[in-house]
């Protein structure tokens, strides 16, 4: 296709402005699906973990006709340990659309957005979104956006953006957010009048910057990326560049455009277009695909760096191997680099002194998904408590620090104003209507491991909590992690609900009763700032001498369950969370007791 008739575009947002739920109408109103087809919700959300949790977690390639123009539309993440995605994909747009709340207004996430939209000088349609709800207020949310423009110091010509307005629930976008009925039809051509066509050299040598990766069981690596020189066909002889490397010659085997969400062969592609190529196997992301004869690489991808960093190193409990299909060191180490061909924002590093890996993301949800992919597919290993990354310039000590947002109810506010404070927060803004109060913290990432399950106790569920990547700053000093000890099992045994009933007077309990735990194990938290060593299957004494109608029933309290992110939050330097396709369980790195008391420093 010419490259007059092409669109490439982004939908960028802050998580849960609705992205996804846009692009399923896009996709169903431009005649991409029959009339009695039956299409599933959130079409671009196709992993178990995005549809589970509502977000999209990796970016994601489609493309729909209107009028004559293909439109290539690529949906990215809404959290920010997930921009790492959002950063690689742009490369491929020419524009992109931001999706803002007509509620909620611009959020963390979406000035980061921004600035990569901005900084790579993309032409920008402003979407007001959801503008269904009771509570939309799109004129002031439009002057919010224009200030967040000018913030970023946006040029001139890109100030005079196109907005529009749309409920991407209901299926319609308008000119005038008075108008709360219609199609989607006005967004189509405001997409292909304002979004510029992609430049090119059709006649010039090839150059393909590869954005994305894919995987197909039966041609390998799939490389996906959009072409800005040149044109590509089958069996075409192509070298793989970089700045400062060698180039690697390979050959086009199949390519692959997008049709909807599906991939359809085809035999050549030209400038503008966004393609899937296969050929290379040893292929990465920021790498570039030109012709032999003039080899020219493309500028590569440049990410934000990591902040959070976790060990991850092989199952050694007593349990080891029952529960998981891949335990080795060699099978943790292939997954992990895996990993890293597809996600940029990823680095695994070897650790020195044991057998295991350090690996470094953007944060703890950014690795607990990580962890959660893993622990589907088979794996079985442990990882250690989330340790911030910190820099050295000048001799000064640096941490990163992020802007947190957070949307609470009034009567809850004066809890999470004393928690951020302890976590060496420092209160920016604060804005209350109706009932609810926003605060905006800048505070440093430490301060925010595991502060997101303390905010949703605090706020009975209530609150919304958002944050992204601010800057590095100077270290904040000592910020206290636990303040209370836990509960430990002394023996491999099978809980029993005697010894629970009496083990629940010493504070809150993570099992119930006919678990199998060993020593070493952690089994609750204890009321006091020591741990606690007991036994778990201490059974009741039995005799003759004692009444038939004497004995009290036995009735514990619901133990508490702890989610994947919980337990990474929760554990303490000396401690682990064991991971296997089945079990999520604490333990102690050193687990005998005594070996422990020798371990611990004297006082």
């Amino acid at each position: 296709m010419h490259q007059e008739k092409i669109r490439n575009i982004a939908i960028i947002a802050h998580v849960d402005h609705g992205k996804t739920t846009l692009v399923d109408q896009l996709f169903r109103q431009s005649g991409l699906f029959r009339d009695n087809q039956v299409v599933e919700e959130r079409l671009m959300d196709s992993m178990d973990l995005e549809r589970e949790r509502g977000i999209t977690i990796t970016s994601k390639n489609g493309s729909f006709q209107y009028k004559g123009y293909l439109v290539n539309i690529v949906d990215t993440p809404g959290h920010a340990d997930f921009g790492g995605q959002v950063e690689r994909v742009l490369k491929m747009a020419d524009g992109v659309l931001l999706l803002v709340d007509a509620a909620e207004g611009p959020m963390p996430q979406t000035y980061f957005v921004l600035k990569k939209a901005l900084a790579l000088k993309l032409r920008v349609i402003v979407v007001i979104n959801k503008i269904d709800k009771p509570a939309a207020r799109c004129d002031s949310v439009v002057d919010e956006v224009f200030d967040l423009f000018v913030k970023l110091d946006a040029p001139d010509h890109i100030l005079d953006f196109p907005v529009i307005f749309a409920s991407a629930k209901d299926g319609y976008a308008t000119h005038d957010h008075t108008e709360k009925s219609g199609t989607m039809m006005p967004l189509f051509d405001m997409i292909v009048e304002s979004i510029p066509a992609p430049r090119g050299d059709a006649a010039g040598p090839l150059q393909m910057l590869v954005s994305s990766l894919s995987y197909s069981p039966f041609l390998g690596r799939l490389a996906i990326g959009k072409i800005t020189s040149g044109k590509l066909h089958i069996d075409k002889d192509v070298v793989v560049a970089a700045p400062g490397t060698a180039p690697k010659p390979a050959r086009i085997t199949k390519i692959y455009r997008f049709k909807g969400t599906e991939k359809v062969e085809t035999d050549g592609a030209g400038v503008g277009e966004i393609v899937a190529v296969a050929g290379m196997e040893s292929i990465m992301i920021g790498e570039t695909l030109t012709d032999p004869l003039n080899p020219i690489p493309l500028e590569g991808i440049k990410v934000d760096p990591p902040t959070v960093s976790m060990s991850f190193v092989p199952n050694d409990s007593p349990f080891y191997g029952k529960e998981g299909r891949f335990v080795t060191s060699r099978h943790l180490r292939d997954r992990l680099f895996r990993e890293t061909l597809s996600d940029v924002a990823l680095l695994v590093e070897e650790l020195e002194d044991a057998q295991g890996y350090k690996v470094s993301g953007r944060g703890e949800l950014h690795l607990s998904i990580l962890i959660e992919k893993m622990r589907r597919e088979g794996y079985e290993f442990q990882v250690t408590r989330p340790q911030v990354i910190f820099r050295e310039e000048g001799g000064k000590r640096l941490e990163p620090y992020e802007e947190l947002t957070v949307d609470v109810d009034e009567n809850y506010m004066g809890r999470v104003i004393e928690n951020l404070g302890g976590r060496k927060g420092v209160l920016l803004e604060m804005h209350q209507n109706n009932g609810m109060a926003r605060l905006r913290y800048r505070i440093p990432t430490r301060g925010l491991l595991g502060f997101r399950s303390e905010f949703l106790t605090e706020t009975r569920g209530m609150g919304v909590m958002n944050y992204v990547f601010l800057e590095f700053g100077e270290y904040a000093g000592e910020i206290k992690n636990r303040t209370k000890g836990v509960m430990i099992a002394m023996d491999q045994c099978t809980t029993v609900a005697y010894a629970l009933f009496n083990l629940q007077e010493r504070g809150r309990l993570f099992l119930g009763p006919g678990e199998k735990v060993y020593e070493g194990q952690i089994i609750g938290e204890h009321s006091r700032d020591t741990d606690l060593v007991v036994n778990p299957a201490k059974g009741k004494k039995l005799t003759n001498m004692r009444a038939s109608g004497s004995d009290d029933a036995v009735i514990l309290t619901p133990h508490v369950k702890m989610t994947l992110e919980e337990c990474i939050s929760y554990i303490n330097d000396d401690e682990l969370v064991e991971i296997t396709p089945v079990s999520i369980r604490l333990r102690k790195q050193i687990l005998a007791d005594l070996e422990r008391r020798r371990a611990k420093p004297a006082a």
